[in-house]
C-alpha cells in the first residue's frame, strides 16, 4: 500500500504545475504536435531502460494489441483530448474539471474490476473533491461560451483518464509496467502521429526559445516518460479505487508551488483545502487490509 501510495502520489505531484507549463507552450506548439514530441521522447527513454532490462517479458501478438489498445485510449485520445481542452480553455478550468477523474476511476473500477465501492472510500473522494473545489476558488473558473469547447474536451479527458486508469490495473496481473507503459505510449502515438500531422498544414510550430525547450523537456521527461510509469506503477500495486486518491497530489501541489515559486498569498482557502485533500488521501491509506481470503483475489503485478 505504501509503495503503491509513494508512486501515486509522486506521480500526480509531478502533474502540479502541468497546466501552467502547458499553457505557455501551447502558444507555440499546437496540442497534438506537442502530446507527440512527448510520447517520442517517452519512448526514447522508456526504451532505453526496457533494452537494459533482459529479464522483461514481452506480449504476444494479442497481449501486445491489447496493451496497444490502452495506450490508444489514455495516450491518445485523454491526454489529447486534455491539450485540446487545455489549448482552448484556461488553467483554472482545466484543474477544475479534470478533478473529476478521480471519480470516474472509482465509479469504472466498481463496473469492470468490481471492486467495493466502500462508504469510507466515496467519502474520501467527495472530501477530497471539495478541497479542490477551495483551493481552485469557482471565482477563478470561467465558464463562458468562449471555453465551452474546451472545457467539454477536459470533462472528456477526465472521463476518459479514468476508463485508461482502470484498464491499466487490469492488465497489470499479466504484464511489468515498463511493458504497460511503452506500450501504452505506441498506441498514443497511433493515434497522435496523423493528428499532429493534420494539425500542422492549418497550425505551424512557432518559435523555440529557451523556456519553451525547457517547458518540452518538463512535460516530456517528467510529467511523461517518469509521472506516467509511476502511475502505471501504482495501479498495478493498489487497488484503483484507492488509488484514484492519489490523483488529488496535482492539485494541491500546484497550489504551493504557486506560494514557492510564484510568491502568491498563502490564503485560507489554500490551506484548507489542503488540509481536506491530505484527509481524503489518508482516509483511503488508513483503510483496513482484506481478508487474506479477499487478497487472494486481488490484481497482483508480476516481478
Amino acid at each position: 500500500m505504501l509503495k503503491g501510495a509513494f508512486y501515486g502520489l509522486t506521480a500526480a505531484a509531478t502533474w502540479g504545475g502541468l497546466y501552467v507549463v502547458s499553457d505557455i507552450v501551447l502558444e507555440t506548439i499546437p496540442p497534438f504536435t506537442l502530446l507527440t514530441i512527448r510520447i517520442l521522447i517517452g519512448l526514447l527513454l522508456l526504451g532505453l531502460f526496457a533494452r537494459l532490462n533482459s529479464k522483461l517479458i514481452y506480449p504476444d501478438r494479442r497481449g501486445a494489441l491489447k496493451l496497444l489498445g490502452v495506450g490508444f485510449l489514455g495516450f491518445g485520445i485523454s491526454i489529447g483530448a486534455q491539450f485540446v481542452g487545455t489549448d482552448k480553455s484556461t488553467a483554472f478550468n482545466g484543474a477544475l474539471i479534470t478533478s473529476a477523474a478521480p471519480a470516474f476511476i472509482l465509479l469504472f473500477a466498481a463496473l469492470i474490476l468490481r471492486e467495493k465501492l466502500t462508504v469510507q472510500r466515496i467519502a474520501a473522494v467527495i472530501l477530497a473533491t471539495i478541497g479542490v473545489i477551495i483551493i481552485i476558488d469557482p471565482a477563478n473558473v470561467n465558464f463562458s461560451s468562449d471555453t465551452f469547447f474546451g472545457d467539454v474536451s477536459l470533462a472528456f479527458a477526465a472521463l476518459t483518464w479514468g476508463l485508461y486508469s482502470v484498464l491499466v490495473r487490469r492488465v497489470s496481473g499479466q504484464f511489468d509496467t515498463l511493458i504497460v507503459s511503452l506500450y501504452a505510449l505506441l498506441g498514443g502515438l497511433v493515434f497522435t502521429l496523423p493528428a499532429a500531422a493534420q494539425e500542422l498544414t492549418v497550425r505551424p510550430v512557432g518559435t523555440i526559445d529557451l523556456p519553451i525547450l525547457l517547458g518540452v523537456l518538463y512535460l516530456s521527461v517528467i510529467a511523461m516518460a517518469l509521472a506516467m510509469w509511476m502511475w502505471n506503477r501504482a495501479f498495478a500495486l493498489v487497488e484503483a479505487s484507492i488509488a484514484s486518491l492519489f490523483f488529488f497530489a496535482q492539485p494541491l501541489v500546484g497550489g504551493l508551488l504557486s506560494v514557492l515559486v510564484r510568491g502568491q498569498e498563502l490564503t485560507p482557502n489554500l490551506q484548507l483545502g489542503s488540509a481536506l485533500i491530505i484527509g481524503g488521501v489518508l482516509l483511503t491509506i488508513v483503510t483496513p487490509r482484506p481478508s487474506p481470503e479477499r487478497a487472494k483475489l486481488d490484481i497482483v503485478e508480476p516481478s
